[in-house]
């Protein structure tokens, strides 16, 4: 499925934690301690809108989204969920999944550009890698 010219976009690899490979897309852990945050990034070049997808991978693009918010709620029990395929900073093709609770310091706005990126502390960081990467294999 996945082509072999795939290659993440640079900005995608600086701000995330690769958590492993669906069918379709890579997982991305977006390196932000504010907001719990997963990325789905299908692995098929130039590619940049859902609409773009043949039906098939559109298909298993929506089945991936849902697998990574049902992760995305077993993880961290937010509030709610958000999903999103925005692509204006990154032109590639990725599905933003974010846990979002009342008490987070964008609610209830977008977190997108809001206020300076805050890393994990690496052993936080390792450890909800690890967790996600569990409920992927589970689910």
């Amino acid at each position: 499925m996945t082509a072999p010219e795939f290659d993440l976009d640079p900005r995608l690899a600086a701000d995330t934690v690769h958590l492993g490979d669906l069918a379709l897309s890579r997982v991305l852990l977006m390196d932000d301690a504010r907001f719990p945050w997963l990325i789905l990034v299908p692995r098929l070049p130039g590619v940049s809108e859902i609409t773009d997808l043949p039906e098939p991978e559109a298909a298993m693009l929506w089945q991936e989204t849902r697998l990574a918010s049902g992760v995305m709620q077993a993880l961290a029990k937010p509030d709610k969920v958000n999903v999103a395929a925005l692509g204006n900073v990154v032109s590639q093709l990725h599905v933003h999944v974010v846990g979002r609770f009342r008490s987070d310091p964008a609610w209830p706005g977008p977190v997108w550009g809001f206020g300076t990126r805050t890393p994990y502390p690496l052993h936080a960081r390792a450890q909800l890698a690890e967790r996600a990467g569990s409920l992927f294999a589970a689910a």
